[in-house]
């Protein structure tokens, strides 16, 4: 496969997994939408990630499906891709976690005009711990990434007959397991992406970007990544 065609796939597949899951925070974070006070508010946004996963790892099937940096990390230590197609699977990632962002916020445009304050809106295109102490956020990112990409190192079978079903169910417990502490970015793409496109979009009364933690859903990801890489050449 050329690096278009890895560049057009797993920017499609990181737009789409971004669009439904910054879209599923929206739902219930912005007034004047349907999901708003309903209930079950963290179900919702672990679901609409865990889904969002599905599609956008279904549409990049051509590429791999990674649709995030972490995991093309750790495929490239294991020695699936080269190391030169890393820088393209990266930027088509990072640009399809903005273009995701960015559709998001135009699907939404309404509710976001009709808030009375955006200054909390930040939570839909990115993640901040509940609770902030770098370090150990830094630990939570690792270890909720460990898990993930460990998994889908060691049962390619099962991630193959299942249509990328079983990531999906392990982002989905990883949410409701892990995500607590930091909001779970897992994905530096799904984080810094739309980090990035909160930064630029006109959004009136919106707070800052929060540059000073951005750096830990981004590095926190790939360490856990290089990680469970490492220990998949020792055991498999």
């Amino acid at each position: 496969m050329s690096n278009v065609d890895v560049f057009m796939w797993e920017f499609l597949g990181t737009t789409i997994l971004c669009l439904l899951g910054n879209g599923s925070v929206a739902a219930v974070v912005l007034k004047n939408s349907y999901s708003h006070g309903t209930g079950g508010d963290w179900i919702i946004i672990v679901l609409g990630w865990g889904f969002g996963v599905f599609a956008g790892a279904s549409i990049a099937a051509p590429s791999g499906a990674h649709i995030n940096p972490a995991v093309s990390l750790a495929v490239a230590i294991s020695g699936g891709i080269p190391w030169s197609t890393l820088p393209v699977y990266w930027a088509a990632q990072m640009l399809g976690g903005i273009a995701g962002a960015s559709l998001c916020w135009a699907a939404f445009k309404l509710q976001f005009d009709n808030m009375d304050d955006n200054s909390g809106t930040r939570g839909i295109f990115c993640t901040t711990p509940f609770v902030k102490g770098l370090p150990w956020n830094m630990a939570t990112e690792v270890i909720a990434t460990f898990v993930l990409v460990f998994f889908i190192l060691t049962n390619p079978q099962a991630n193959g007959a299942l249509s990328y079903g079983a990531v999906t169910f392990v982002i989905i417990t990883i949410g409701f397991g892990l995500g607590g502490p930091t909001g779970y970015a897992v994905n530096p793409a799904r984080d810094l992406g739309p980090r990035i496109a909160y930064w630029f979009l006109p959004i009136k009364g919106k707070a800052g970007p929060d540059w000073s933690y951005s750096w830990v859903p981004v590095f926190g990801p790939l360490l856990g990544a290089a990680l469970a890489a490492g220990l998949g050449l020792l055991v498999m």
